[in-house]
């Protein structure tokens, strides 16, 4: 079995698609919200996980999945999976662990959209 990539590159190739023959502009539109936007999912991973606020600490994770998934941030998106089902089956209890993988896979997958968009 071969090793999860960090960004699909089908994925990308996707959304190039959608605007072909832009010159990456929309790549870079729709990665720029994406690292715009995470960053305030994760504080909110926190602030909800401080209030003991499950049910808004998983739409967040939610959130982050969709919108990783949406870029092609493999790595990302199962992690977040994983801390959605997780507080969603288990509560909060026991996912500090996993938001720092969530954190981890979305500084990777920052630095690596960063170079495939060219920003």
């Amino acid at each position: 079995m071969s090793e999860v990539p960090i960004i699909d590159p089908e994925a990308i190739e996707n959304l190039r698609s959608l605007n072909p023959g832009d010159n990456d502009e929309f790549l870079r539109e729709i990665v720029g919200i994406f690292l715009e936007d995470t960053p305030k999912r994760l504080i909110e991973l926190e602030e909800c996980l401080a209030r003991q606020d499950v049910r808004s600490f998983t739409r967040a994770a939610h959130s982050i999945k969709g919108s990783s998934a949406n870029v092609g941030a493999t790595r990302l998106h199962r992690a977040a999976e994983r801390l959605e089902h997780k507080s969603n089956a288990e509560g909060l209890s026991d996912v500090v662990t996993q938001i720092s993988e969530v954190r981890a896979r979305f500084a990777e997958a920052k630095d690596e959209l960063k170079r495939i968009a060219g920003l």
